[in-house]
Parts: structure tokens; C-alpha cells; sequence
């Protein structure tokens, strides 16, 4: 008796694929053909929780669960084994035949894959023509809808209703509008093809939780994926399809629209973002399900002739003998095969009918990483190679190499995705029965690396939804195609229809003066829609930056971004904490990005003080524990509120009252207590002295002061410096002066006369007349004959600052404040 063939058509949620679980569930064995992975195996779940998972098997490219006595299959399309005698069949979105990547296959199940007593036929109603002309004894049933389909316009992120997923056409479309929902509304789902089961099957579990609101989602969620979904957002209705960016077709659009609305249940469906994306009749089309027929499915032999090379070429070539069937296009597996029937090697081995079998099986090893026929045809061939030496099978060697090589989660996101490419190849691999000798062993291993790698390929999405391409990927995204178009070049200048307006420097817009009047307020309305997408890449450039693209500017006195002023300074609490006053610009960008930009701005404030200001830093934090002698507080204290460096004229009090614990305590912190001066040595190197002026020049809020040459000890400058000490009509820093006051003190000592050798004041690289203001300064005076005498250094009343003193009192409370 003739197997039973029946063609079940309808739009999406009409309950086909239901029904031919059921069907399958009733006979004595079975299968169905999928076109996806995720959607085979969630199928295969229900499966095995009604017969059990011993009588159910699945099989994939990259995934095969077979036990001995499996009777009921989960099998993608391609993988689906012919030779397999069931009692029940069916093939599941049979109109993907149209499809010119993929169709071939799903023309030839359609033609051939019969099951013993009962075959199904499962797509959308524009394959009915096909159905009739293909196959005139099937029995065609339609299904209607079991709820309604309706378009609810375009809106906005913040405006979408609960349960609703939005789908984009790329990963980086995908996790830029996640990153949105998750600043927004606290999380979104991820769901996409590349994603390993049990990493998908959590997403969707989060989803239908109700741990979040929202799914974001790439086109695979069209195929049959069933998610409690109310409406479905499109973020855009253009795909690269492999060939070239196009529009989705009215087919596609249901297809996915379709999602929405369950059971009985209705649903809606719409674009995202402001503008209205949907044609008039497309939206009547898909509320109506009306869809223009397929005329055509794409055919190649299934069951090609192998005897040899050229005939094997010659069969995948062939034309079909029907109107209604088209010659696939030349697909990823015969592109290869062509290349590799060029190599002397191939040409060698694919002497007998078994060699060529042998090639056309290796050949169709998918392009997972996507690089093209002719650097995947190197791989295949050296799949071949070891599959036709030695005893046919992949050396275990390499393979496990290979395997190895991919097993780090570490990098970033794009590594991350190819490594997950390569081991789907090798997962693809391991699944083959007699590609290696231990199939079963290294087809767990490679699951096991594919679940590690997607887990945490999600991971690190989730924690980051790629903040750093959202900006650029969400431009498109709601876009006026009629909006003018608006350029902003390397330089900052703004552009709109070639015409410029202005310039852009870091976040602020200045109009430019000679733009033309009667256009101004258009061109700078066009300009200013676009430009806070351009700010938003800026911040999330600054975010990203190193710490080299940020500098301290002198005049005014703030913070520059790649020579850009982005803030300046302001007194603040103490020396060491300034205030951050952001440009006014940079409150144009979002509060994410505001706080972003002023979270990084800070951070390169605060290191760079640490980096430079380390002793400074270590100053105060002394001064101001209570666990401090008060001597040595009275000291650090006002020490470090100046900079580092003091006179010390005012403190020989608290210095006579130090005992030798606080002196001990003044050593380990790098003090020197000096003829003149107490101070840090490591403060006076230049670009320490450079920020002690700025922070200095902030707190007393007057200009910056004009610094020497780095590495100078003598300048003419005219105003207090950081670390210099005027000496009549030059400034000498202090250090110099301590070393001068050392190698005099020999003199001082003695308190002898004596005539100061020129030779000494050209060795320190001052002059004579600065010499003898150094000389003054350290207690020497002049007599006659020339000669210079040790007298005593001008010392301050010391009843100012002795211990007993209301003034030592003062010294030792403030720095108990401080």
C-alpha cells in the first residue's frame, strides 16, 4: 500500500509542527528534518519526556545523540539519514526550498524522503503550487491561525510593552540593542544561532521566568523557536543574506512577525525606533497571511554519480528536467570540491569510486568560520589527505592539537566567536563515524569545548553587551532615510550636504561664521540630530581611551582628551583633591555617558596624582593619622598642604622639640630637613613640581606659573615657584642651595674667615653674585678684606612655636584636623 503523503500549510502559529510530533509520537518510529539546529533539539526535549531518552535520537551537523534502540529522530534537514526505514516522516519549513543557499536539500527531502506509512509536508501556504505540481497525490490540508496578527506602528525603546522580542540581523545588532534594554530596562535575553544549546535554552528560560521582560533575538527565532511572546519589534528590515545587503522579503517578515501571539493569544508586531519601517501592503499582507506564490525551488542531485571526478562535477551541475525546479546555485561544498579537483594530490587519490565518495564527504565539511571556498578548500584538503592514508582516519594527534588550541576563554569577543566557529568544525568532524578512531570520545570533547566557550562568549555579553559598538551599530537603527546627510570629519568639522557649519572639538559644536545665513537654522537643526550620536562615540572613545591621549593643561587649568580641553579644576576639600569641573558640553551627552566620561576622567586625575605625587600622598596620610606623634603631624601636616616643600624659619620650634623617634619617623618618610627648607627630594623632579604648581596655582585660584626647563636649578622666573627659593634676582631650587649650605659646612664649623672660592659657585652653576645671596642666606656675612664669616642663621622669636607656646598649641590642632 502507498505511503500516506499529506502537505499541512499555514501561517506561523497554526500548530504544524505540533501536529507532527503527535503524528510521529503515534506511529511505531519516525523522524522529522528541521531547518535548525536549536530547534531540532528543542524538539527532541519534548520527545524524549514522552518516549524516553533511550528510544529518541537526535542528529546534527555538530551534534549526535543515537542510542541503540532510538526509533523516533530530531535531525537538522541536511542531516537526516535516507537510508533510515520509519514509519513516520516529515519535513519540517519545507518552503526554505526557494532558498538559494539551502533549498537544494530541502528540495530533494521533499522529493525523496518518504516515510513507510505516513509523510508530512510542513510549510507556509505560498508553497501550495509547488505542493500540486511536485507531488499531485498529496493530500494538501491548510491550517488557519489560532490567533490574530496585528501591526502596532513603530515605538521607541522606552515605549515597548512587556514580553516583547526584538530581532536584528547581525551579533553586533543583536547586543547593541541588548546593551540599550539593559541601561534602560534592566536586562534583556539573547537568544541566536551561534549559541550553544544549553547556553540559548537558559536565555530562553530567563525569558520565560519572567526574570526579564525582553528578548533580542537574530532571525532564527522565525524558525519554529516557541517563546511566550506578545510582540515583536523589527530593529531592522534589511539582511545580508550572504551575497548582499537586501530587504526583507514580505515572507521573511511573517515568518518572524509571527512569533507574537500564541495558541489563542494574539499578538502584534512593529518596528523600533521612531520611524515607521513597514510598507502599506506589506503589513496588510502580513495581517491577512496573503503572500505572493513561490514559483520556483531550487534542485541538485541528491544522490550524485561518484565513479569519478569529472562525473561527479558533471551530476552536481546537472539541470533539473522541471519547469518548477531551478539548478542551485553553486554552493560553499561544490566550490570546494572545484578547487580541490585542481590539486595533483586529490587528482592522485580520487582514482576510484570510493576516493570520490570519500571527497564529496569531506567536501561537505561546513564553512563554519566563514572564510571563504578558497581557504576552507585548504582545510578539506587536508581532511582528504589523512582520510586516504594509513588507515583512513584523522591522526588523533592533530586533531586533539587543534582542540587544545581552542580551549581558552580568555580575549575578546570576536576571539571568543571564532574560536566557537572552529570548534563546530571539529565538533562536525567528530560526529562522523569513521573520521576518526575514537569518534565517541572526541565527539564529548568537543561538545564539552563548544559549551565552554559559548558560556562564556555569553558571559562576557552580558556583563558588557559590546558598550563599545552600540553608538555605531545603533545609528541605522529608526534612521530617516530623507534626513540630510550629516558628516563629521577627522578634523571636527561638520558637514551637512557637503556644506560646512561648524566644527566639533571634543563635545562642543561652534557654528561656523560663514555659513550662509538664509540656511543657518536648517543646517544647524540637521546637524544637532546627528551630532549626539557622534558625542556618543566620543565618550564611549574616551572610555576606552589610554591614559596617553589625556593631559593636565596649564592656561586655563583642567583636564585635555587628545588636546582637547574636557574639564577643569577647582579648589576642593584639600591640596591633593580638586574639584572636576566637566565642560559644559559633555552635559549634552546621556546621564550613562556623563557619568561614564566623568568616572574615566577621574580615574586619569587620581592615577596620575598617585603615580607622581606618591611621597606627597604618603605626606598627608601621615600627617593626618592620630597614631602620629603631634610633633611630627605639626610638621607633615602643613607640609603636605604646601606641596612639599616649607621655609624653615617659621618651624624651628616643633623642629627643636623633635626627639629622636620623630626624627626616625621624618627619615623613613623622605624628609630633608634642610639649612632653609624642609622638603621631599622626590617632589622636585620635573613633572612632580609641574602638577604641585597647577595644584597650587587651583587652590590659591590664580594662573599657573611659567616653569623652568625641565631638569634647570637656577631660572629668572619672576613669581613663586614650587621647590625654588628666591635668592636675590634669581630663584635657585632648593635642593641646590641645601648642597651649597653642606659643602660650606665645614666653614661654619669653624666660624673662621674665610674667602669663598669662585670655582666653588661654577661648580653648582650659579653665579658669583647669586653665590653670596646663598652665602647670606645660610648665616654667612661679608667683612673686610673679602673675607665671609659664619655668624647665624635669622631664626624666628621662639616663643612663636615652642612646645609650650599657643602657637605650637594652634600648629598641633590644626594638623589633628587636617
Amino acid at each position: 500500500m502507498d505511503s500516506k503523503l499529506v502537505a499541512v500549510l499555514g501561517p506561523t502559529n497554526t500548530g504544524k509542527t505540533h501536529l507532527a510530533i503527535e503524528r510521529m509520537c503515534a506511529h511505531s518510529s519516525g523522524m522529522i528534518g528541521f531547518p535548525l539546529r536549536l530547534l531540532a533539539r528543542e524538539v527532541y526535549d519534548r520527545v524524549v519526556a514522552i518516549k524516553g531518552a533511550g528510544e529518541v535520537g537526535l542528529i546534527t551537523g555538530e551534534e549526535k545523540i543515537l542510542p541503540p534502540k532510538a526509533r523516533w529522530l530530531l535531525c537538522t534537514a541536511e542531516s537526516m539519514p535516507m537510508d533510515r526505514d520509519v514509519a513516520f516522516l516529515a519535513l519540517d519549513e519545507a518552503q526554505i526550498g526557494a532558498d538559494p543557499e539551502r533549498g537544494h536539500v530541502f528540495t530533494d527531502r521533499m522529493l525523496h524522503a518518504r516515510g513507510r506509512e505516513e509523510t508530512m509536508i510542513l510549510g507556509s501556504e505560498a508553497l501550495g503550487g509547488m505542493v500540486r505540481a511536485l507531488m499531485p497525490k498529496a493530500e494538501i490540508t491548510r491550517r488557519p491561525r489560532f490567533s490574530t496578527l496585528s501591526y502596532a506602528g513603530a515605538k521607541k525603546l522606552s515605549r515597548l510593552p512587556k514580553r516583547s522580542a526584538i530581532v536584528a540581523f547581525s551579533a553586533e545588532e543583536v547586543y547593541a540593542v541588548a546593551e540599550m534594554l539593559r541601561r534602560a530596562r534592566g536586562g534583556a535575553a539573547v537568544v541566536m544561532g551561534a549559541l550553544s544549546p544549553r547556553t540559548r535554552n537558559a536565555q530562553v528560560a530567563m525569558f520565560q521566568a519572567g526574570e526579564v521582560d525582553y528578548l533580542v533575538a537574530t532571525d532564527a527565532i522565525g524558525m519554529g523557536l516557541n517563546m511566550d511572546l506578545n510582540h515583536v519589534a523589527f530593529a531592522s528590515l534589511s539582511k545580508f543574506d550572504g551575497h548582499r545587503q537586501r530587504r526583507l522579503t514580505v515572507g521573511e517578515m511573517a515568518q518572524i512577525a509571527g512569533r507574537a501571539g500564541r495558541h489563542q493569544r494574539d499578538g502584534t508586531f512593529g518596528s523600533l525606533g521612531g520611524e515607521e519601517m513597514f510598507r502599506p501592503e506589506e503589513i496588510e499582507a502580513i495581517e491577512e497571511h496573503r503572500f505572493p506564490r513561490i514559483e520556483h525551488l531550487y534542485w541538485r542531485d541528491g544522490n550524485p554519480d561518484v565513479s569519478s571526478l569529472p562525473a561527479l562535477i558533471a551530476a552536481l551541475e546537472a539541470k533539473p528536467d522541471r519547469f518548477e525546479l531551478r539548478a542551485a546555485p553553486e554552493a560553499v561544498d561544490l566550490a570546494v570540491l572545484k578547487r580541490l579537483a585542481d590539486d595533483p594530490l586529490v587528482i592522485e587519490r580520487a582514482r576510484h569510486p570510493s576516493r570520490v565518495a570519500r571527497l564529496w564527504e569531506a567536501c561537505g565539511l561546513p564553512d563554519f568560520r566563514k572564510v571563504g571556498p578558497e581557504h576552507h578548500a585548504r582545510t578539506v584538503q587536508r581532511v582528504y589527505r589523512h582520510l586516504t592514508e594509513g588507515s583512513g582516519h584523522i591522526p588523533t594527534d592533530w586533531f586533539a592539537g587543534e582542540i587544545a588550541r581552542l580551549d581558552e576563554v580568555g580575549g575578546d569577543i570576536p576571539a571568543l566567536g571564532g574560536r566557537i566557529a572552529a570548534a563546530r568544525t571539529w565538533a562536525y568532524i567528530a560526529h562522523r563515524a569513521d573520521w576518526l578512531a575514537d569518534p565517541k570520545h572526541w565527539a564529548a570533547r568537543t561538545e564539552a569545548l563548544e559549551e565552554k566557550l559559548s558560556d562564556a562568549l555569553h558571559k562576557k555579553l552580558t556583563e558588557r553587551f559590546v558598550d563599545r559598538r552600540t553608538t555605531v551599530l545603533m545609528r541605522e537603527i529608526g534612521a530617516d532615510p530623507a534626513m540630510l546627510d550629516v558628516a563629521v570629519a577627522e578634523d571636527g568639522i561638520v558637514s551637512v550636504e557637503d556644506e560646512p557649519i561648524g566644527r566639533l572639538d571634543g563635545f562642543a559644536f561652534t557654528v561656523d561664521p560663514s555659513a550662509r545665513v538664509g540656511e543657518r537654522k536648517r543646517l544647524l537643526a540637521a546637524a544637532e540630530r546627528r551630532l549626539p550620536k557622534e558625542r556618543a562615540r566620543r565618550a564611549q572613545a574616551l572610555v576606552d581611551s589610554p591614559d596617553m591621549d589625556f593631559a593636565l593643561m596649564s592656561d586655563p587649568i583642567g583636564i585635555a582628551w587628545r588636546g582637547v580641553m574636557v574639564a577643569r579644576l577647582a579648589p576642593g576639600r584639600t591640596l591633593l583633591e580638586p574639584r572636576i569641573i566637566p565642560d559644559p558640553a559633555i552635559g549634552l551627552l546621556s546621564v550613562i555617558d556623563r557619568e561614564r566620561v566623568g568616572q574615566r576622567i577621574e580615574n586619569w586625575l587620581a592615577g596620575t596624582l598617585t603615580r607622581h605625587l606618591k611621597p606627597l600622598f604618603a605626606m598627608a596620610a601621615t600627617g593626618g593619622d592620630l597614631f602620629t606623634p603631634p610633633r611630627v603631624r605639626a610638621l607633615l601636616a602643613p607640609l603636605a598642604a604646601g606641596g612639599g616643600t616649607m621655609d624653615r624659619s617659621g618651624m624651628e620650634g616643633p623642629l627643636n622639640a623633635l626627639d629622636s623617634d620623630d626624627r626616625r619617623i621624618l627619615r623613613a618618610a623622605g624628609l630633608t630637613v634642610g639649612t632653609l627648607d624642609l622638603y621631599d627630594s622626590r617632589l622636585l623632579k620635573p613633572e612632580p613640581m609641574r602638577l604641585v604648581a597647577a595644584l597650587s596655582a587651583v587652590r590659591a585660584k590664580s594662573p599657573m606659573p611659567a616653569l623652568p626647563a625641565p631638569g634647570a636649578t637656577v631660572t629668572e622666573a619672576p613669581g613663586a615657584l614650587p621647590g625654588f627659593r628666591k635668592v636675590g634676582a634669581k630663584q635657585v631650587r632648593i635642593d641646590l642651595i641645601e648642597r651649597i649650605a653642606r659643602a660650606l659646612h665645614d666653614r661654619r664649623q669653624a666660624k673662621l674667615p674665610f674667602v669663598p672660592d669662585p670655582a666653588l659657585a661654577t661648580s653648582f652653576g650659579v653665579d658669583a653674585a647669586t653665590f653670596e645671596h646663598i652665602l647670606r642666606a645660610c648665616g654667612f656675612r661679608a667683612e673686610n678684606g673679602g673675607n665671609w664669616v659664619w655668624r647665624s642663621r635669622p631664626r624666628a622669636a621662639p616663643s612663636k612655636a615652642t612646645p609650650q607656646s599657643p602657637h605650637f598649641a594652634a600648629l598641633e590642632g590644626w594638623a589633628r584636623r587636617v
